[in-house]
């Protein structure tokens, strides 16, 4: 489902906000830590390696500072450089709630200024908690805000689970119109999801909508159970392409917020 819109650049700044009519604000981070300063870690665990994550990526995740770390000014700022380090060419970060916050349903969403360049792959995406005992995709995969840096007009929402994941999944395209390109300015990517429905946004904008009946024939819907979230950028692999002679780095992605409502 493709859905094109313009959107003015995501409303609101860092620091608590009123919940949306409707919603209780279950969990957030701000990240109000001074510059430099590691993220939360009662809110945040690390992945950390570069076995190319299933997708041939090229980055190794490190949980340094230099890749991942408060600017103080309310941002989380990830980024992604060019080094030389445990045999990989670049190194970002990828953060996670696994362990340290889950929930079913609900409104997911996060502010973000996203990086651009060819081989730039950020991403604000949620995975089943079982996923150590029921392996992907069947666990299942909901994906917020994926960005390919060779098309940076473009967010893609999608669904992964089994029988319909890898280059197959549920998904549809948010297309920024109007001139500029979403890593310009700040947008708000978020999810709202029930049962049996999952409703994608950016900004206002409710691109696309997903529901049970959409799983291809005898395929199973498994958004049922507790997901955690994950903040990343990757670089290369199967959807962000090579980087080559444009891609200009070091990149960042900078989180304003993160925040989680239940009904």
């Amino acid at each position: 489902m493709a859905g094109a819109s313009a959107g003015a650049a995501g409303s609101g700044t860092s620091g608590a906000a009123g919940a949306p009519a409707g919603w209780t604000l279950a969990w957030s981070d701000e990240f109000e830590g001074a510059s430099g300063q590691s993220p939360d870690a009662s809110k945040w665990a690390f992945d950390v390696g570069g076995d190319g994550w299933g997708n041939s990526e090229l980055e190794y995740y490190t949980d340094r500072p230099e890749n991942s770390a408060t600017d103080g000014q309310g941002h989380l700022v990830i980024t992604l450089k060019s080094e030389t380090y445990m045999n990989r060419s670049y190194t970002s970060a990828r953060l996670k709630t696994q362990g340290k916050f889950t929930q079913a349903y609900g409104r997911f969403e996060a502010r973000i200024k996203a990086p651009t360049g060819q081989g730039v792959w950020p991403a604000f995406w949620m995975l089943g908690e079982d996923i150590t005992t029921n392996a992907w995709p069947n666990c299942g995969e909901i994906d917020i805000m994926e960005i390919a840096g060779k098309a940076p007009t473009v967010n893609h929402g999608s669904l992964h689970g089994p029988g319909y994941s890898g280059g197959s999944p549920l998904t549809g395209t948010y297309t920024l119109t109007g001139g500029g390109t979403l890593p310009d300015d700040f947008h708000v990517y978020r999810v709202e999801w029930e049962a049996n429905t999952v409703r994608f946004y950016v900004d206002e904008t409710n691109y696309e909508t997903r529901k049970n009946t959409d799983v291809p024939n005898g395929a199973e819907w498994v958004y049922d159970h507790p997901f955690f979230m994950i903040l990343n950028i990757a670089m290369g692999g199967s959807f962000g392409g090579a980087p080559d002679s444009t891609t200009m780095l070091p990149q960042t992605m900078v989180v304003d917020y993160v925040r989680v409502y239940s009904k």
